[in-house]
């Protein structure tokens, strides 16, 4: 459990990077700029402090 707690901030950054990708590539939706911007913003932030967490 403690492998995944201190992944989950790169899965959350490239699930943001995937809703990019999908925008880019032709459905043009401010939904998915904005989740895209919630979920790199979430990630960057559970990367920085769960990795604190449980070094």
């Amino acid at each position: 459990m403690n492998t995944f707690l201190k992944n989950l901030g790169i899965i959350l950054v490239l699930a943001g990077v995937l809703c990019l990708v999908i925008y880019f590539c032709g459905v043009q939706e401010n939904g998915l700029l904005a989740t895209s911007l919630v979920l790199e913003i979430a990630g960057i932030l559970a990367y920085i402090f769960l990795n604190k967490k449980y070094e």
